[in-house]
């Protein structure tokens, strides 16, 4: 049988001998799933409550992945085991805790201009070549996260389901129009025949940690480590680093220098994309930012997946409709910039 598990950092910091007796403090603010503490002073690891829609199986992938590309010369944050061997621990509600380095910098939540995106683009490239001999399974340990079919049906049911919802209107407003958006994506784009690679999984600018010079150090938040097209990995990435607005403005503009910029920084650090892959990009992007505006969308009326901010609205439905507002607004960018951004990918050798 499981121990009881610890409900305050303190307690589950008392299961990690490195941790021991040392002060911690909310990062603030959080992430959108997991809670993070930092831990010492100045900061010398990190705590994290971990969602429980993350297997506990997720650990061991992700000692598995950073100890490959570590051996590559890639810096990463790396996972303690607990007194009694373990990566992680139960927490409250089915949540996991788990500790790990923490790597000194800065993170960012908006790209500054083509020069910040060119030292993410060259990170990523690093770490997706680097992937590249990985030995392990890198088989979905949860459902996919761009199985935007999925999340379009999701969409629909809250739609037909709303009615009584005080956010119905604009639930249903938003939601027409990503379904004609998701409509005309599939009227012009496929991923059939693309290479499935390894990934990340969530490359939003958050999840990159950068120096005081600019410099980007390593990336963050490996639970959603899995393999997918190259096209959904990197247009998440590309909707978070190009969007002028931030993640949650509403008056979204795609920055096709900073895409430009981080396109061809990547190319140039991972150097292995075919042709279909590099003209599946601009799509790609487009596809994200209409999957991502569905899965907020259906959120603000289901009000259980993603957290929010009592600053920003009164409640997690109308965080998360202004989410997908957001994500929607970008959507209808990048699909009226199709062509330049299609232009701007980088040329196989």
């Amino acid at each position: 049988m499981e121990p009881l598990h610890p409900s305050e950092p303190s307690a589950a910091l008392a299961s990690f001998s490195q941790g021991v007796g040392l002060p911690w403090r909310r990062v603030q603010p959080g992430g959108l799933i997991n809670t993070t503490w930092v831990v010492g002073d100045p900061p010398v690891f990190v705590l994290q409550r971990v969602s429980a829609i993350f297997p506990e199986a997720i650990h061991a992938r992700i000692r598995e992945v950073t100890e490959h590309i570590a051996q590559r010369g890639l810096p990463t944050p790396r996972l303690y085991a607990a007194a009694d061997g373990r990566l992680s621990l139960p927490g409250p509600e089915g949540t996991r805790w788990r500790l790990m380095d923490f790597v000194p910098g800065i993170t960012h939540e908006r790209v500054t201009g083509p020069p910040m995106a060119t030292e993410a683009g060259a990170l990523v490239g690093r770490f997706h070549r680097a992937m590249l001999d990985f030995p392990g399974d890198l088989t979905p340990l949860r459902p996919d996260p761009h199985d935007t079919p999925r999340h379009m049906a999701s969409l629909q049911g809250a739609l037909a389901a709303c009615a009584e919802h005080r956010l119905a209107a604009g639930i249903r407003a938003l939601g027409e129009r990503v379904l004609a958006g998701w409509e005309r994506w599939q009227r012009r784009f496929s991923l059939d025949g693309l290479p499935v690679r390894a990934a990340h999984g969530d490359l939003k600018l958050s999840n990159l940690r950068f120096d005081e010079a600019g410099r980007a150090l390593c990336l963050l938040d490996l639970d959603t480590l899995s393999s997918m097209p190259l096209c959904c990995e990197l247009g998440d990435a590309l909707r978070s680093w190009c969007n002028r607005a931030g993640e949650g403005g509403r008056a979204a503009e795609v920055d096709l220098e900073v895409y430009a910029a981080a396109l061809s920084a990547w190319h140039a650090s991972a150097g292995f994309a075919t042709r279909a892959e590099l003209a599946s990009l601009a799509g790609g992007t487009w596809r994200i930012c209409l999957e991502l505006a569905a899965r907020f969308g259906a959120d603000a009326y289901h009000e259980t997946y993603f957290g929010w901010d009592p600053a920003q609205a009164p409640g997690r439905g109308e965080h998360n409709l202004i989410r997908a507002q957001s994500q929607l607004a970008l959507a209808d960018a990048v699909e009226r910039r199709l062509l330049d951004l299609e232009r701007a990918a980088p040329q196989p050798a």
